[in-house]
């Protein structure tokens, strides 16, 4: 892969520079969010004084060179190789994914999380992960699951179709007591490939569904997975997760299982929801994956052929969330107006990207409706409050 440009997969004669963390939202990434981060971190978990050190040296790194891992565990091996062409460089004048996904494993590793130690496979990100499961808002959205009986067929798929779409933007409740009646969020949806996907989600015996963040946006993945479960005895999914904590909230296998949890603790008709997901773990009809992937400064196209033979033998791969998104098309400055099948033609079979936009890169809008967000002086493309469902059919 050429490090100033990305070449479409389903069409090599599309190029686009790949995005840097130079100036822009990437910037305000590094320079803010990550701080900001970090502080979080030490406010959650009561880490001793040497690690506290680390985290807040790799708070004064970003402004620094890039420099190698502090730690030997797991990839470290891998990641030195990744790291070659960067370090030495400045934090902001790198793809600004590698950059993302070099933080966060540089952070796993000034907490301790790889070991040996007291602190080993100890989540920074725990608390916070663990007070927004325990809050009132997923309360409110386990309650609102009594609604879900009222809805059946294509009206109950639309909803929770929406509902994993829009995350803590539109919450669960709200989609299931008035289906179709949130207005805003459909004129934000700006690609809505609905009318495809869902023939695939019904027809499907073999679904992947590519994770993103826990809480709020996890609870309708898992809902999702039960609707396409329950009274198709041959139907499996595999819900595919972090393999270590990453991007503050991303999922992990715990935090399924922490979240079915809940559902099993809550009120009736979440409660018997959450017996079903068990029950179709416990069969193999329900399966949580992880791979080194994941956590890997790696796009989709470069992913390894264990993955890819997975990928092939699903009737359809959905996947979830900003960072997904960002690793199917490629973190570049494609036009927006590029078609979304030609950066896609690579995947071995139906995909599916459920994704609000949370950062720059875009491609398959149109061109008018690009003209009147571009006119519109929003931050539209980082501000969250945009969405897209696009598919592509192999």
């Amino acid at each position: 892969m050429d490090l100033e440009r990305l070449t479409a997969p389903g069409d090599p004669s599309l190029t686009a520079p790949v995005i840097t963390s130079t100036d822009g939202f990437p910037r305000s990434v590094l320079r803010d969010r990550h701080p900001e981060l970090l502080a979080r971190v030490l406010d959650g978990v009561p880490y001793p004084p040497e690690i506290r050190l680390a985290v807040n040296g790799l708070l004064h790194e970003i402004e620094g060179p890039i420099l190698p891992l502090s730690d030997t565990h797991g990839d470290a091996a891998l990641w030195a190789e990744w790291a070659a062409p960067y370090l030495g460089r400045s934090w902001y004048e790198v793809p600004f994914l590698w950059a993302e996904n070099y933080f966060y494993r540089k952070l796993l590793a000034a907490t301790g999380w790889f070991g040996p130690g007291p602190w080993q496979a100890v989540d920074p990100f725990g608390p916070q992960k663990d007070a927004e499961l325990a809050g009132d808002a997923v309360g409110a959205e386990l309650e609102a699951l009594a609604a879900l009986g009222e809805l059946a067929g294509e009206e109950r798929l639309d909803s929770l179709v929406l509902s994993a779409l829009w995350g803590n933007r539109a919450d669960l409740g709200f989609a299931l007591q008035r289906p179709g009646a949130d207005g805003r969020a459909r004129t934000a949806l700006l690609v809505d490939d609905r009318a495809a996907l869902f023939p695939l989600l019904t027809d499907a015996d073999r679904i992947v569904l590519i994770t993103d963040n826990v809480g709020r946006e996890l609870l309708p993945d898992l809902v999702l997975a039960d609707t396409l479960l329950v009274g198709r005895s041959g139907v499996t999914a595999w819900l595919h997760v972090k393999p270590s904590p990453y991007f503050t909230s991303d999922a992990m296998p715990i935090d399924v299982l922490k979240t079915v949890q809940r559902l099993v603790d809550g009120p009736p008709a979440a409660s018997e929801l959450g017996l079903r997901l068990r029950q179709f773990l416990s069969e193999g009809r329900l399966n949580i994956v992880t791979h080194p992937f994941y956590v890997a400064p790696l796009t989709y196209p470069q992913a390894p052929a264990d993955l890819v033979k997975h990928y092939a033998e699903a009737d359809l791969t959905v996947l979830k969330g900003d960072l997904n998104y960002r690793r199917l098309i490629g973190d570049a400055e494609w036009p927006a107006t590029t078609p979304f099948e030609a950066v896609t033609g690579y995947w071995p079979g139906h995909v599916a990207a459920l994704r609000t936009l949370k950062s720059d890169v875009l491609v398959g809008l149109d061109a008018s409706r690009l003209t009147e967000l571009d006119a519109s002086g929003e931050k539209w493309r980082t501000s969250g409050d945009y969405a897209v469902i696009q598919v592509r059919q192999a």
